[in-house]
């Protein structure tokens, strides 16, 4: 029989910081790139820049998930928030370029059902994949 020890909390050391870029294309189209990891911590910081890219209307709003490192709970809420958001503001939105990690997220909880997901970005734009 092997003796079992109790597992010490571990202080978690900070992932990398949330960075959030935009950019506009032809058409309007609005692309938001989310570089390193969304947690708790950086949820504000995400959901004022999702709101501040939908407060322009545009008629496409892609999420650009590709350079996304770790996405929990608080990202799946903010990213169904905006969904909502965008659906009564009439924007179209869109997943691209989901990594494994995130799609495990979304594909667990049945969030792959109410999003729509393109393979890349230039996917989204184009409307195909």
């Amino acid at each position: 029989m092997t003796r079992r020890h109790p597992l010490r909390a571990a202080t978690a050391a900070p992932g990398p910081l949330l960075r959030i870029s935009t950019a506009r294309f032809p058409g309007g189209a609005e692309v938001v790139r989310l570089d390193g990891t969304v947690d708790y911590d950086q949820r504000a910081r995400l959901h004022d820049a999702l709101d501040r890219v939908l407060a322009e209307r545009p008629p496409l709003m892609v999420i650009d998930l590709s350079h996304l490192l770790f996405c929990d709970s608080t990202c799946l809420n903010e990213l169904l928030r905006i969904r909502l958001t965008a659906e009564a503001a009439g924007t179209a939105l869109v997943l691209a370029d989901v990594p494994a990690q995130a799609r495990r997220l979304l594909d667990a909880t049945g969030a792959d059902e109410v999003f729509t997901i393109r393979p890349s970005v230039r996917a989204a734009l184009s409307g195909s994949g």
